[in-house]
């Protein structure tokens, strides 16, 4: 078994020191330390619990697994209660952020446990001195989630995983995809913003139609959202467009193909937003994301 461990909530006996400000810590939220097997990699994992949490002790949850957790952890923890209105606007959920590798920094990390293959890009400089550029463990990275991840959140939370639902953006998006492809019922929603499947010259495209070759049925509700600057506009000036990568009809297509399978099981939608580009899409995919795979009373009784 792989060693958890719960970061402690220890009170200090030793005063406050006046001149060394406190740091500023989330209620309700957790952090635990895994080792992933077969690798000799630490990883946290963040967990916020909703404020209904400790008030109705036999309830259970839907919970949100998000990686690229160092940013989008608490901003999906504000922005689901700002928009959850408690209960009316979105469901309580439990939030579980997948944090990069422990010693490793955010581009190191994510470049190497998102993407499906090691052909990245031929020019990336690692900016980890000492350390070549790694692509290409995204299945080891998705057996660590499903095989590790997994059984920790269920055994320490009142967590539905029968309502599991990924998010991720960017690279993120592009792991979702290929988890919703190698292991379709692996979570019942994904939440996908701007997908990178110009990865490797779009190998993506292939390992689907590989995995599709043989698939029956492929159980997912799936949500892409890309900004509307994330195409090619070659008679715009504007700086915003994408200049080499039309991510939007690279989306389209994936989806497109995946809808021609006529899978039962399988609902899968995608929208552009305006006046968002690649770096700023990211708030309004989740507001988005929350209110599709997690609708409140008020959207239940319409």
């Amino acid at each position: 078994m792989s060693a958890a461990t719960a970061a402690p909530s220890v009170v200090s006996s030793k005063p406050i020191d006046p001149q060394v400000p406190p740091p500023y810590v989330l209620d309700d939220t957790e952090v635990r330390t895994l080792h992933a097997d077969g690798t000799d990699r630490d990883y946290q994992v963040l967990v916020s619990l909703p404020p209904s949490y400790r008030k109705d002790p036999n309830r259970r949850y839907p919970v949100i697994f998000v990686t690229d957790a160092n940013y989008a952890f608490p901003l999906i923890r504000s922005i689901g209660r700002r928009v959850g209105d408690h209960g009316d606007g979105t469901e309580d959920f439990i939030l579980v952020g997948l944090a990069y590798a422990v010693g490793d920094t955010p581009e190191y990390s994510r470049r190497r446990d998102y993407t499906p293959t090691p052909h990245g890009t031929a020019d990336a400089v690692s900016d980890m001195p000492g350390r070549p550029v790694v692509y290409g463990e995204s299945d080891l990275y998705r057996r660590f989630i499903k095989e590790q991840v997994f059984p920790l959140i269920a055994a320490n939370y009142r967590a539905d995983m029968s309502r599991k639902i990924y998010t991720g953006h960017s690279y993120g998006g592009l792991l979702g995809l290929d988890m919703l492809i190698a292991d379709p019922g692996m979570f019942q929603y994904y939440i996908l913003g701007s997908p990178s499947l110009q990865f490797d010259r779009q190998v993506e495209f292939t390992r689907m139609r590989k995995a599709t070759s043989t698939l029956k049925d492929m159980p997912a509700h799936v949500l892409m959202v890309l900004g509307a600057y994330e195409t090619l506009e070659p008679s715009s000036h504007d700086p915003r467009y994408n200049r080499s990568v039309d991510m939007v009809r690279n989306a389209r297509r994936f989806m497109d193909e995946l809808k021609a399978k006529r899978y039962p099981g399988l609902h899968i939608q995608m929208t552009t937003i305006p006046d968002e580009d690649h770096l700023t899409v990211f708030p309004s995919v989740i507001t988005r994301g929350l209110l599709w795979a997690l609708p409140g009373k008020r959207d239940l009784q319409r």
